[in-house]
Protein backbone atom coordinates (compact mmCIF):
# COMPACT_ATOMS: atom_id res chain seq x y z
CA UNK A 1 0.00 0.00 0.00
CA UNK A 2 1.56 2.94 -1.20
CA UNK A 3 1.06 5.82 1.14
CA UNK A 4 1.90 9.33 1.08
CA UNK A 5 -0.85 11.37 2.58
CA UNK A 6 0.57 14.63 4.11
CA UNK A 7 0.28 18.41 4.09
CA UNK A 8 -3.44 20.16 3.36
CA UNK A 9 -6.48 18.07 2.36
CA UNK A 10 -9.60 19.94 1.86
CA UNK A 11 -13.11 18.67 3.16
CA UNK A 12 -14.33 19.70 -0.53
CA UNK A 13 -18.09 21.63 -0.71
CA UNK A 14 -20.65 19.88 -2.86
CA UNK A 15 -22.13 22.41 -5.28
CA UNK A 16 -25.61 22.25 -6.58
CA UNK A 17 -27.68 24.09 -8.89
CA UNK A 18 -30.16 26.69 -8.33
CA UNK A 19 -33.00 23.56 -8.48
CA UNK A 20 -30.98 21.73 -5.80
CA UNK A 21 -29.64 19.01 -8.40
CA UNK A 22 -25.86 18.32 -7.87
CA UNK A 23 -23.73 20.49 -9.96
CA UNK A 24 -20.56 18.49 -10.89
CA UNK A 25 -18.97 21.05 -13.31
CA UNK A 26 -18.92 23.84 -10.31
CA UNK A 27 -17.68 21.37 -7.99
CA UNK A 28 -14.81 20.14 -10.09
CA UNK A 29 -14.08 24.14 -11.10
CA UNK A 30 -13.61 24.36 -7.49
CA UNK A 31 -11.91 21.52 -7.01
CA UNK A 32 -9.13 22.97 -9.78
CA UNK A 33 -8.97 26.20 -8.09
CA UNK A 34 -7.45 24.50 -4.68
CA UNK A 35 -5.31 22.28 -7.12
CA UNK A 36 -4.13 25.96 -8.14
CA UNK A 37 -3.76 26.83 -5.34
CA UNK A 38 -1.17 24.45 -4.06
CA UNK A 39 -3.56 21.55 -1.74
CA UNK A 40 -2.12 17.87 -0.88
CA UNK A 41 -5.06 15.75 -1.90
CA UNK A 42 -9.10 16.47 -1.45
CA UNK A 43 -11.66 14.78 0.58
CA UNK A 44 -15.16 14.50 -1.15
CA UNK A 45 -17.84 13.84 0.29
CA UNK A 46 -17.08 14.24 3.77
CA UNK A 47 -19.24 16.45 6.51
CA UNK A 48 -18.53 19.54 4.25
CA UNK A 49 -19.62 18.13 1.23
CA UNK A 50 -22.97 17.23 2.59
CA UNK A 51 -22.55 13.04 2.28
CA UNK A 52 -25.54 12.57 4.45
CA UNK A 53 -27.73 14.99 1.89
CA UNK A 54 -26.68 13.15 -1.49
CA UNK A 55 -28.26 9.79 -2.59
CA UNK A 56 -26.54 6.43 -3.14
CA UNK A 57 -25.75 7.37 -6.90
CA UNK A 58 -24.79 10.59 -6.62
CA UNK A 59 -22.39 10.02 -4.53
CA UNK A 60 -20.66 7.71 -6.39
CA UNK A 61 -21.25 10.11 -9.58
CA UNK A 62 -19.66 12.72 -8.11
CA UNK A 63 -16.46 10.37 -6.74
CA UNK A 64 -15.91 9.39 -9.79
CA UNK A 65 -16.33 12.76 -11.86
CA UNK A 66 -13.47 13.71 -9.62
CA UNK A 67 -11.36 10.83 -9.99
CA UNK A 68 -11.49 11.45 -13.65
CA UNK A 69 -10.65 14.94 -13.67
CA UNK A 70 -7.62 14.90 -11.22
CA UNK A 71 -6.32 12.05 -13.59
CA UNK A 72 -3.72 11.29 -10.50
CA UNK A 73 -2.52 14.39 -9.34
CA UNK A 74 -3.23 14.18 -5.96
CA UNK A 75 -4.89 11.88 -4.20
CA UNK A 76 -8.69 11.90 -3.65
CA UNK A 77 -10.23 10.56 -0.66
CA UNK A 78 -13.81 9.74 -0.12
CA UNK A 79 -15.71 10.31 3.05
CA UNK A 80 -18.16 7.07 4.14
CA UNK A 81 -20.67 8.19 6.62
CA UNK A 82 -23.54 5.74 6.52
CA UNK A 83 -26.49 4.49 8.59
CA UNK A 84 -25.47 1.01 9.20
CA UNK A 85 -21.73 -0.71 8.53
CA UNK A 86 -23.08 -2.91 6.14
CA UNK A 87 -23.93 -0.20 3.73
CA UNK A 88 -20.55 1.86 4.88
CA UNK A 89 -18.76 -1.47 3.43
CA UNK A 90 -20.95 -1.55 0.20
CA UNK A 91 -20.06 2.25 -0.10
CA UNK A 92 -16.15 1.24 0.81
CA UNK A 93 -16.25 -1.31 -2.22
CA UNK A 94 -18.22 0.93 -4.67
CA UNK A 95 -15.74 4.41 -3.89
CA UNK A 96 -12.70 1.40 -4.83
CA UNK A 97 -14.47 0.94 -8.01
CA UNK A 98 -15.19 4.51 -8.99
CA UNK A 99 -11.47 5.26 -8.32
CA UNK A 100 -10.64 6.72 -4.99
CA UNK A 101 -7.22 6.83 -3.88
CA UNK A 102 -8.42 6.56 -0.42
CA UNK A 103 -11.09 6.63 2.66
CA UNK A 104 -12.37 8.65 5.32
CA UNK A 105 -14.92 6.66 6.97
CA UNK A 106 -16.88 8.05 10.14
CA UNK A 107 -19.06 6.20 12.75
CA UNK A 108 -22.02 4.73 11.73
CA UNK A 109 -24.58 7.81 11.43
CA UNK A 110 -27.98 8.38 14.26
CA UNK A 111 -26.94 5.85 16.07
CA UNK A 112 -23.90 6.01 19.19
CA UNK A 113 -22.04 2.36 19.32
CA UNK A 114 -20.07 1.95 22.32
CA UNK A 115 -16.99 0.73 22.44
CA UNK A 116 -17.43 -2.44 21.21
CA UNK A 117 -19.36 -1.75 18.18
CA UNK A 118 -17.40 0.98 16.84
CA UNK A 119 -14.48 -0.93 16.93
CA UNK A 120 -16.73 -3.70 14.90
CA UNK A 121 -18.07 -1.15 12.93
CA UNK A 122 -14.60 0.32 11.68
CA UNK A 123 -12.75 -3.45 10.93
CA UNK A 124 -15.77 -4.11 8.84
CA UNK A 125 -15.09 -0.98 7.00
CA UNK A 126 -11.22 -1.80 6.46
CA UNK A 127 -12.17 -5.31 5.02
CA UNK A 128 -14.92 -4.33 2.49
CA UNK A 129 -11.89 -2.95 0.16
CA UNK A 130 -8.65 -2.73 -0.53
CA UNK A 131 -8.46 1.58 0.54
CA UNK A 132 -6.17 2.41 2.71
CA UNK A 133 -8.52 4.47 5.62
CA UNK A 134 -8.27 7.86 7.43
CA UNK A 135 -10.29 6.99 10.99
CA UNK A 136 -12.73 10.37 11.66
CA UNK A 137 -12.97 10.51 15.07
CA UNK A 138 -15.51 13.59 15.90
CA UNK A 139 -16.80 12.96 18.89
CA UNK A 140 -18.64 16.24 19.58
CA UNK A 141 -20.67 16.07 16.07
CA UNK A 142 -21.20 12.55 16.44
CA UNK A 143 -21.36 11.47 19.36
CA UNK A 144 -18.68 8.49 18.98
CA UNK A 145 -15.16 8.87 20.69
CA UNK A 146 -12.75 6.33 19.15
CA UNK A 147 -10.21 7.08 22.15
CA UNK A 148 -6.63 6.49 21.87
CA UNK A 149 -6.52 2.78 23.52
CA UNK A 150 -9.41 2.01 21.16
CA UNK A 151 -7.09 3.19 17.87
CA UNK A 152 -4.18 1.09 19.71
CA UNK A 153 -6.37 -2.25 19.62
CA UNK A 154 -7.20 -1.18 15.87
CA UNK A 155 -3.47 -1.45 15.03
CA UNK A 156 -3.69 -4.96 13.57
CA UNK A 157 -6.35 -3.58 10.84
CA UNK A 158 -3.18 -2.95 7.94
CA UNK A 159 -5.71 -0.62 6.00
CA UNK A 160 -6.40 1.85 8.79
CA UNK A 161 -3.26 4.14 8.09
CA UNK A 162 -4.61 7.83 8.92
CA UNK A 163 -6.44 9.09 11.78
CA UNK A 164 -8.35 12.86 11.49
CA UNK A 165 -8.31 13.89 15.09
CA UNK A 166 -11.22 16.25 15.66
CA UNK A 167 -12.09 15.63 19.29
CA UNK A 168 -11.59 19.51 20.19
CA UNK A 169 -8.36 17.73 22.58
CA UNK A 170 -5.22 18.74 20.89
CA UNK A 171 -3.90 16.17 24.31
CA UNK A 172 -5.29 13.62 21.65
CA UNK A 173 -1.98 14.01 19.35
CA UNK A 174 0.33 13.42 22.32
CA UNK A 175 -1.39 10.94 23.52
CA UNK A 176 -1.96 8.90 20.66
CA UNK A 177 1.77 9.05 19.73
CA UNK A 178 2.57 7.95 22.78
CA UNK A 179 0.38 4.91 22.79
CA UNK A 180 0.86 4.02 18.71
CA UNK A 181 4.07 5.49 18.24
CA UNK A 182 3.95 5.88 14.18
CA UNK A 183 1.36 3.97 13.53
CA UNK A 184 -0.57 6.20 12.03
CA UNK A 185 -0.50 9.07 10.11
CA UNK A 186 -2.30 12.19 12.29
CA UNK A 187 -4.65 14.71 10.78
CA UNK A 188 -5.74 17.91 12.54
CA UNK A 189 -9.22 17.99 11.60
CA UNK A 190 -9.67 21.04 13.39
CA UNK A 191 -9.48 24.41 11.62
CA UNK A 192 -8.60 26.91 14.95
CA UNK A 193 -5.85 23.98 16.76
CA UNK A 194 -3.89 23.51 13.28
CA UNK A 195 -1.40 25.46 14.81
CA UNK A 196 -1.04 23.43 18.17
CA UNK A 197 -1.72 19.93 16.49
CA UNK A 198 1.47 20.21 14.25
CA UNK A 199 3.65 21.43 17.42
CA UNK A 200 2.65 18.33 18.96
CA UNK A 201 3.79 15.61 15.87
CA UNK A 202 0.29 15.91 13.05
CA UNK A 203 1.50 15.65 9.88
CA UNK A 204 -1.33 16.59 7.82
CA UNK A 205 -4.67 18.83 8.02
CA UNK A 206 -7.72 17.94 6.99
CA UNK A 207 -9.56 21.29 6.41
CA UNK A 208 -12.37 23.49 6.17
CA UNK A 209 -11.78 26.91 5.73
CA UNK A 210 -9.50 25.99 3.00
CA UNK A 211 -12.69 26.10 0.50
CA UNK A 212 -12.42 29.72 0.71
CA UNK A 213 -8.91 30.72 1.36
CA UNK A 214 -6.70 28.06 -0.11
CA UNK A 215 -3.39 29.80 -0.81
CA UNK A 216 -3.22 31.61 2.54
CA UNK A 217 -4.07 27.94 4.26
CA UNK A 218 -1.32 26.60 1.84
CA UNK A 219 0.65 29.65 3.07
CA UNK A 220 0.20 28.80 6.63
CA UNK A 221 0.72 24.75 6.37
CA UNK A 222 4.20 25.50 5.05
CA UNK A 223 5.07 28.10 7.54
CA UNK A 224 4.16 25.89 10.16
CA UNK A 225 6.02 22.45 8.63
CA UNK A 226 9.07 24.79 7.80
CA UNK A 227 8.93 25.61 11.75
CA UNK A 228 8.72 29.21 10.60
CA UNK A 229 7.00 29.93 13.91
CA UNK A 230 6.58 34.17 14.09
CA UNK A 231 5.55 34.52 10.26
CA UNK A 232 2.94 31.49 11.06
CA UNK A 233 1.49 33.46 14.11
CA UNK A 234 1.07 36.68 12.75
CA UNK A 235 -1.11 34.59 9.69
CA UNK A 236 -3.00 32.56 11.95
CA UNK A 237 -3.85 35.20 14.22
CA UNK A 238 -5.45 36.73 11.19
CA UNK A 239 -6.96 34.03 10.00
CA UNK A 240 -8.39 32.64 13.25
CA UNK A 241 -11.87 34.64 13.23
CA UNK A 242 -12.16 32.34 9.86
CA UNK A 243 -11.23 29.35 11.31
CA UNK A 244 -13.72 29.27 13.83
CA UNK A 245 -16.61 29.31 11.71
CA UNK A 246 -15.36 25.29 11.25
CA UNK A 247 -16.28 24.63 14.93
CA UNK A 248 -20.26 25.35 14.57
CA UNK A 249 -23.04 23.12 13.90
CA UNK A 250 -23.79 25.16 10.75
CA UNK A 251 -20.16 24.82 9.80
CA UNK A 252 -21.43 23.54 6.02
CA UNK A 253 -23.44 26.93 5.63
CA UNK A 254 -20.42 29.11 7.02
CA UNK A 255 -17.53 28.16 4.58
CA UNK A 256 -19.57 28.13 1.78
CA UNK A 257 -20.83 31.45 2.26
CA UNK A 258 -17.18 32.32 2.69
CA UNK A 259 -16.03 30.59 -0.50
CA UNK A 260 -19.26 32.10 -2.09
CA UNK A 261 -17.99 35.60 -1.19
CA UNK A 262 -14.07 34.74 -2.37
CA UNK A 263 -15.79 33.55 -5.65
CA UNK A 264 -15.87 30.04 -5.33
CA UNK A 265 -19.28 28.46 -5.76
CA UNK A 266 -22.35 29.39 -4.47
CA UNK A 267 -23.89 28.90 -0.67
CA UNK A 268 -26.48 26.54 -1.95
CA UNK A 269 -26.77 23.90 0.49
CA UNK A 270 -29.40 21.24 0.69
CA UNK A 271 -32.48 20.97 3.42
CA UNK A 272 -32.01 19.90 6.28
CA UNK A 273 -29.42 22.63 5.52
CA UNK A 274 -31.24 26.23 5.05
CA UNK A 275 -29.04 29.28 3.89
CA UNK A 276 -28.27 31.83 6.44
CA UNK A 277 -30.89 34.86 7.08
CA UNK A 278 -30.86 37.61 9.12
CA UNK A 279 -28.57 38.37 12.33
CA UNK A 280 -26.80 35.07 11.99
CA UNK A 281 -26.16 36.03 8.26
CA UNK A 282 -24.71 39.78 8.55
CA UNK A 283 -22.40 38.37 11.71
CA UNK A 284 -21.27 35.98 9.79
CA UNK A 285 -20.53 37.90 6.70
CA UNK A 286 -18.73 40.56 8.53
CA UNK A 287 -16.04 38.28 9.67
CA UNK A 288 -15.49 36.89 6.14
CA UNK A 289 -15.24 40.91 5.27
CA UNK A 290 -12.98 41.87 7.64
CA UNK A 291 -10.89 38.70 6.73
CA UNK A 292 -11.13 39.89 3.29
CA UNK A 293 -9.80 43.61 4.42
CA UNK A 294 -7.03 42.63 6.09
CA UNK A 295 -6.19 39.90 3.85
CA UNK A 296 -2.08 39.30 3.94
CA UNK A 297 -0.67 40.48 0.80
Amino acid sequence: MNIDWQGVFPAATTQFKTDGALDIPSTLKHVEAMIEAGIHGVIMLGTVGENCSLEYGEKIELLRATVDHVAGRIPVLSGVAEYTTALASRFAADAQRAGAGGLMVLPAMVYKGDRRETLAHFRSVARASELPIMCYNNPVSYGVDLTPDMFRELADEPRLVAIKESSENPRRITDLINLCGDRYLLFCGVDDLVFESVLLGAQGWVSGLVNAFPRENRRLWDLLAAGKLDEARRLYRWYTPLLHLDTHPKLVQYIKLAAAECGYGSERVRPPRLPLTGEERERVMAIIREALRTRPT
